[in-house]
């Protein structure tokens, strides 16, 4: 039996808040995500999701401001998909009621008519995301297609906010986005309690990743690893696509191609997360492919795993991240004033770190480039992002760094993926281990792996 990671309560809880922000007398509507093309595994959008916790295609919410009640509307079984064994439908009111709390599960052909009457309405503009997507992308996808002549250049999102407009022409219809962005970017207990977990396998599936790793590898097969621990622990997806990097692909940062042959004597780099509903993770390692870390990568990365912990060490809540890597900064002064670097281009690099913002990355959560602003405002509970470290030194195009999902407490910081080995003492250990790959060797052999990459 699946765990339960929500209740009715914890879904009701969030639109309760949606009501304070729109206002007394205010509506908001919301489309989740249309129907799968192929045999594409359903995800629900994380704005729709967030609200409800329901995954049926083609679904709305609307929130009536004035009463305070939510109805959600659904289309009729479908029965293919019950054929598949699933498929709710508005005949499963009482069901779906349960798993959202809502007031009122109505058919679709209900939705225009509760709508006429608004005044004002809120809904979301921001693209909707779904698997493995976030904002960042989403929105680099519409800049291509707003550049393509022969692209319509229609998403779902926009056509829905279309007919929207044209059912209620005279209500006003404002941005959902912000109030949502900023709900989603604090997090409940029980998000946090979904997040840990998504924390914990991704970093099983990353040092799973480590016991297998040897000259001779190839870098999908690291991803597949990871993948096994990921199925075996009830993950539905991946929360994004793997970066799995040996050699000079380090240096593309999002590199995802994953099929090069790791080398003796070279570094691999490893981020990749599990989707665990809705909520994912973020993680970023390197390691020795020969399982030894030589002078210069110790001497590297070993510096990036310092600035790690320094990090680690100031985040709390109650200050701006400007003050925590400012904090950081001095002590790392010390290291690098401290440290024989064996290039000067290697100190200058260093330096470069003290000064550069992004180390405290990206908000996590429904989203690996989760949704909200933290940057300028106080650091809060249940805050959750990447803690990411990095350096760039561009005269060798070496790239360096350190990624864990971390938490924001009442008295200072949780590292949710911790579980994968930052030391470099021990992630030395971990390789010397057995892996999967090792253990269970299942290729057909390396003619057939070399036709498909011709």
């Amino acid at each position: 039996m699946k765990k339960a990671y929500w209740t009715a309560d914890e879904f009701a809880a969030r639109r309760e808040k949606v009501f304070d922000r729109i206002g007394s007398g205010v509506s908001a509507f919301l489309h989740g995500a249309g129907p799968v093309a192929g045999f594409e595994l359903f995800r629900q959008t994380n704005d729709f999701y967030y609200l409800t916790g329901i995954e049926v295609p083609q679904s709305y919410l609307v929130m009536d401001g004035a009463r305070r009640r939510s109805v959600l509307y659904v289309p009729n079984r479908d029965p293919h998909a019950a054929n598949e064994g699933g498929g709710l439908g508005a005949e499963d009111a009482d069901l779906l009621k349960g798993i959202s709390g809502v007031d009122e599960v109505a058919g679709l052909s209900c939705l225009t008519d509760h709508l006429e009457t608004a005044a004002k309405i809120f809904t979301p503009h921001s693209p909707s995301e779904g698997r493995l997507a976030c904002q960042d992308t989403l929105r680099a996808a519409a800049r291509s297609l707003a550049a393509d002549p022969w692209s319509a250049g229609w998403s779902r999102d926009q056509r829905v906010r279309e007919i929207l407009a044209g059912y209620c022409p005279a209500a006003e219809i404002h941005d959902l986005s912000p109030i949502l962005h900023d709900l989603r970017l604090i997090k409940s207990p029980r998000e946090l309690e979904v997040m840990r977990e998504a924390g914990a396998v991704c970093a099983r599936a990353v040092a799973e990743a480590m016991r297998s790793t040897r000259p001779g590898v190839y870098e999908y097969q690291l991803g597949a690893v990871a993948d096994y621990v990921y199925r075996m622990n009830d993950v539905r997806s991946e929360g994004y696509r793997p970066i799995i990097a040996t050699a000079g692909n380090i240096w593309h940062a999002h590199y995802y191609q994953n099929h090069c042959l790791l080398e003796d004597g070279e570094l691999v780099l490893m981020d990749y997360a599990p989707d665990i509903q809705n909520y994912t993770s973020d993680i970023g390692r390197m390691w020795p492919v020969n399982g030894r870390y030589d002078a210069t990568q110790r001497e590297l990365y070993g510096y990036i795993v310092e600035y790690h912990k320094t990090l680690l060490k100031y985040i709390r809540p109650g200050v701006i991240p400007r003050q925590i890597l400012a904090e950081a900064a001095a002590d790392m002064a010390i290291v690098i004033e401290n440290t024989a670097f064996s290039k000067p281009i290697y100190e200058q690099a260093a330096r470069r770190t003290l000064t550069f913002e992004g180390h405290l990355s990206h908000p996590v959560g429904m989203a690996v480039h989760d949704v909200g602003k933290y940057f300028d405002r106080p650091m809060e509970p249940g805050l959750v992002f990447a803690l990411d470290p990095q350096m760039w030194i561009p005269e060798e195009r070496l790239y360096v760094r350190v990624e864990d999902t971390v938490a924001v407490t009442e008295n200072g910081v949780e590292a949710l993926t911790s579980g994968a080995p930052l030391e470099l003492r021990e992630v030395e250990a971990l390789i010397a281990s057995r892996g999967l790959i090792q253990s269970f060797p299942m290729t057909l052999g390396d003619g057939v792996r070399e036709l498909a990459f011709q």
